[in-house]
């Protein structure tokens, strides 16, 4: 199994119709003085994308960082001329590709925007002049990295261990919105099934309602 490198926090914020102000995030993190966050959010950029936009090329150097404030993200690959779905993002996750941002060599990923989107970003050399200049934020990305590395390790660990139907209600528990907000194509990707046995998934698990004959 190829063990795919990029970044995404999780923070597990609640969805909303407009996007958080990215002090919401950053403090999600690690909380940082008045000084050192307005430090921090006067280097990043907001923008608003349109869904299909893809926002890192397999194969492409590309260190920029985005935050998702709102939309809906996934990250694939090819293999045998498909499309292997094996990650999605949400509100509140921070993404960028590891050998891109570290080695400054291509990435192994593309991540591509499944809704209209707000994001917010920044550029690898901004954010590194910001660990130079401030210890406070220097910490904020030591702790970014360290939440990363364990959710990495799990992401691992679940792709190696678990079975179709055992992502599947991870999914339910963990993040129900997104069955409601990615196509079903791309969820049977992640779950490296096709749309029949995905649909078979589904009616096991989701119980079907009982018959309304013979209820007086």
């Amino acid at each position: 199994m190829a063990f795919f490198l990029f970044l995404c926090v999780e923070i597990h914020l609640p969805i909303v119709n407009h996007p958080a102000s990215i002090q919401t995030f950053i403090q999600a993190i690690y909380p940082l003085s008045e000084n050192a966050l307005q430090i921090m959010i006067a280097q990043w950029e907001l923008v608003e994308l349109t869904k299909g936009t893809i926002l890192f090329y397999e194969g492409k150097t590309a260190s920029d960082i985005y935050l998702i404030a709102q939309g809906i993200a996934r990250a694939f690959c090819y293999k045998e001329d498909k499309e292997l779905t094996f990650w999605f993002g949400k509100e509140g996750d921070f993404v960028l590709s590891y050998n891109s941002y570290i080695y400054d060599k291509p990435g192994y990923e593309s991540i591509e925007l499944l809704e209209d989107s707000v994001l917010y970003t920044i550029g690898h050399e901004e954010l590194h002049a910001l660990y130079q200049q401030n210890s406070e934020i220097a910490n904020w990305g030591r702790k970014l990295a360290e939440q990363e590395l364990v959710r990495t390790e799990e992401r691992f660990i679940s792709q190696l261990l678990q079975t179709a139907t055992d992502k599947y209600n991870a999914l339910l528990e963990h993040s129900p919105e997104l069955l409601q907000r990615v196509p079903l194509g791309h969820i049977a990707s992640f779950l490296g099934v096709t749309q029949v046995t995905l649909s078979r998934i589904r009616k096991k698990i989701t119980p079907t309602p009982p018959s309304s004959e013979g209820v007086s």
